[in-house]
C-alpha cells in the first residue's frame, strides 16, 4: 500500500500517463508565457452596442432616431465608462438620453428631451455627454 502511495518500487515506465496529453506542446508554465506574451497583441474590437428590447420599444414610441453616428457614439462613451471602471451610465444630450450598462454594452432605455425635465436618474454611476 505505501508503495502505491509514494510510487517506490514502481518503474516509471509502468506509471499511468493519460493517453492524450502531448509531450511535445511543453510545460505548463511554457504554454503560460507564451499565452501572456501574445495577449494585448490583438487588435481589441470595439463593443457592440445592444438594445434592449425595452430601449428599443422607448425609442420608437419617443421618435428618437438610431444612425451609425449615434452608435457610435454609444460605443465610444461604452469604451470611456469602461476605462474608468464605471458599471451604469446616462449618456445624453441636449435631446435625448440613454440608460447604458457598461459591462453587457447594453442601451437599457432611451429618454426623449421632453421626459428628461423634471426627471431624477438613479441607479448610474457615471454621466457621458454626447459630442
Amino acid at each position: 500500500m505505501i508503495e502505491r502511495l509514494t510510487g517506490q518500487g514502481i518503474p516509471v515506465e509502468a506509471q499511468a500517463r493519460p493517453k492524450n496529453v502531448d509531450t511535445q506542446a511543453g510545460t505548463f508554465g511554457e504554454l503560460l508565457r507564451q499565452r501572456m506574451e501574445t495577449v494585448g497583441t490583438a487588435p481589441q474590437a470595439a463593443p457592440a452596442i445592444e438594445f434592449s428590447k425595452h430601449a428599443q420599444q422607448r425609442a420608437e414610441q419617443r421618435g428618437i432616431e438610431m444612425n451609425d453616428e449615434l452608435l457610435d457614439r454609444l460605443r465610444s462613451s461604452v469604451e470611456l465608462a469602461q476605462e474608468k471602471g464605471v458599471k451604469n451610465i446616462l449618456v445624453f444630450d441636449a435631446s435625448r438620453a440613454f440608460i447604458v450598462n457598461v459591462p453587457q454594452s447594453r442601451v437599457v432605455t432611451a429618454i426623449s428631451q421632453d421626459e428628461m425635465q423634471n426627471n431624477i436618474f438613479t441607479n448610474i454611476d457615471g454621466a457621458v455627454l454626447l459630442k
